[in-house]
């Protein structure tokens, strides 16, 4: 691995220069690596970090990914990862046109990293820095305490899926937002809690509170308790009462147990939370990867091409670029390619921003014929595809922008599956082209870790009580008993687990093409001495 050599640097830094004259944000410094396959395959286990610390898992993920390059070799083209400088990764035998396709789709990345708030909490620190504290951290630990170090981060791992990473964003957007506890105590409990106050009235007192500050800045929040003061006089101390009893919740099972776990909290263990920490900081590091995943492949997919065809020193290699980058934006008839999906939306977002139909004027128009004419010539596309990019994560994304003229102008279908019994073979069908069932599908594909809630009046026995919150998904069972073993060992007492378990019902012949029919059954995990147990409590009728 090595830094890329300066005729090729001179070439990227010509990209930075229409990149940031088309628009694009993002820091002036970034380093750019050379390497082989072999570089590649032992970093990917590692999230392509070098520094990030040892474990035996990765090990055995380069010996499979070297297997499978025996069998099927291939040569990603780049990585790039989000660290302040950003680093990015390319294959050692790219020709310089392709570099310049490969760095603007770069470019890309390093600007939805550098400007995405759900990237927010990543912007503050280099995780190459931090990763490498970390891991010299944990081979010290290793060195004291030997194997216990790697079943930590074994059980770690098997928990961190469990991340409240939304509540992270949360926490970091209120810090900067100016505002006193008073103020979030006000609008977040008190008024909705306390004096269950309904929308409009809540309405006027944000909008009482926005006056203030504008009109006298700082000081406009203490004027606008002067007002509630008068209007609730016991709001001083209702406001001391609950900062005396509140507790504020973990925002995840593992920092539940970073807090509050009995085993941990010994002397003799404390040692083991800095370890599930670090587990737990390098995992919410990467979130916002894995939920941003469509919009992020699709802005760099735009960028590379809408740059590239730009770029004048690209001339005589259109053709070769034509074929690169259809392999990469292709938008497949069965399955889904993120960077063809998230490219697709972005144009249609300039295209119909452009057209202004993000208007009131626009969504009153039932007629098709009309709403495809309709064009008020607005050229405000490029800034709302800005927006889009800043605001936005896959979920929203999905939500708010697939909608039935975007699913009909690219001729989108859902896939469905039966067996042909006469031929005994497995046949697609185009399901459905309903926006709605589309979008269903997608979001299906999305990253949506299960919910855990802690409830304290179940657990006075000691153990610790768990409650999934079923949301259409039942937990993987080959994974609960061995996770319920790690928060066992972490907790120090037994571990019980509410859920709804799926149980599949064969349908008839006439329902073999929508599947068979499932009902739910609520049962009890229980880890007890390292015995697992299951009971049944409530089935559906």
């Amino acid at each position: 691995m090595q830094l890329i050599d300066q005729k090729t640097k001179k070439i990227m830094e010509g990209c930075k220069e229409r990149a940031w004259d088309a628009g694009l944000t993002f820091d002036k410094e970034s380093l750019e690596y050379v390497v082989s396959n072999r570089d590649m395959i032992e970093l990917m286990p590692k999230n392509m970090i070098p520094t990030l610390y040892d474990y035996w898992v990765h090990d055995v993920e380069v010996l499979k990914e070297k297997g499978k390059y025996e069998l099927y070799p291939s040569n990603p083209y780049e990585t790039v990862i989000n660290t302040r400088p950003a680093i990015s990764f390319y294959n050692d035998n790219n020709p310089d046109w392709l570099n310049v396709m490969i760095f603007y789709h770069v470019i890309g990345h390093i600007d939805f990293f550098q400007n995405n708030l759900y990237f927010r909490h990543t912007w503050e620190y280099d995780l190459t820095g931090q990763a490498l504290a970390d891991k010299r951290l944990i081979a010290r630990l290793r060195s004291e305490y030997g194997r216990w170090v790697d079943y930590l981060i074994e059980f770690a791992r098997g928990i961190d899926n469990l991340v409240g990473y939304h509540a992270e964003l949360s926490k970091y957007n209120r810090t900067d937002n100016g505002c006193s506890p008073r103020i979030d105590y006000y609008f977040d409990y008190f008024l909705q809690t306390v004096k269950q106050a309904n929308t409009s009235d809540y309405i006027k007192q944000v909008e009482l509170f926005n006056d203030h500050v504008k009109k006298l800045g700082k000081l406009g929040e203490k004027a606008f308790f002067a007002d509630v003061q008068k209007k609730f006089p016991e709001f001083d101390a209702s406001f001391e009462k609950y900062q005396q009893t509140y507790e504020p919740e973990s925002a995840d099972l593992l920092q539940f147990l970073i807090d509050h776990s009995p085993f941990l909290n010994k002397d003799e263990n404390k040692w083991m939370k800095s370890v599930l920490q670090i587990v737990r900081t390098t995992s919410i590091y990467f979130q916002p990867q894995i939920r941003t995943k469509i919009m992020n492949e699709g802005w760099a997919s735009y960028w590379h091409e809408t740059l590239f065809l730009q770029d004048d020193r690209i001339k005589g290699n259109e053709v070769s670029f034509a074929r690169v980058n259809s392999a990469v934006t292709s938008m497949p008839r069965v399955g889904l390619n993120p960077y063809a999906l998230g490219m697709r939306m972005f144009y249609n977002l300039e295209e119909m921003a452009d057209r202004g139909c993000y208007s009131y004027d626009f969504r009153r128009i039932q007629n098709a014929e009309q709403r495809s004419q309709f064009n008020q010539k607005t050229g405000e596309g490029r800034d709302f595809i800005f927006k889009v990019r800043e605001n936005f994560c896959d979920f929203t994304f999905i939500n708010d922008f697939v909608d039935q003229d975007f699913v009909d102008n690219n001729k989108l279908f859902v896939v469905g599956q039966r067996l042909n019994k006469e031929r005994m073979v497995w046949e697609y069908y185009v399901r459905s082209r309903k926006s709605e069932d589309y979008r269903q599908m997608l979001f299906a594909s999305l990253y949506h870790p299960p919910v855990l809630d802690i409830v304290p009046e179940k657990s006075s026995d000691g153990s610790l009580y768990l409650n999934h919150r079923h949301e259409g998904k039942p937990l993987v069972n080959e994974y609960v008993s061995n996770t319920m073993l790690g928060i066992e060992y972490l907790w120090g007492n037994p571990v019980k687990l509410e859920t709804n378990e799926a149980e599949v019902k064969p349908g008839s012949e006439t329902e073999a093409e929508a599947g068979p029919q499932v009902s739910w059954k609520r049962v009890l995990y229980q880890m007890k001495d390292r015995q697992f147990s299951r009971e049944v409590l409530e089935a559906d009728d």
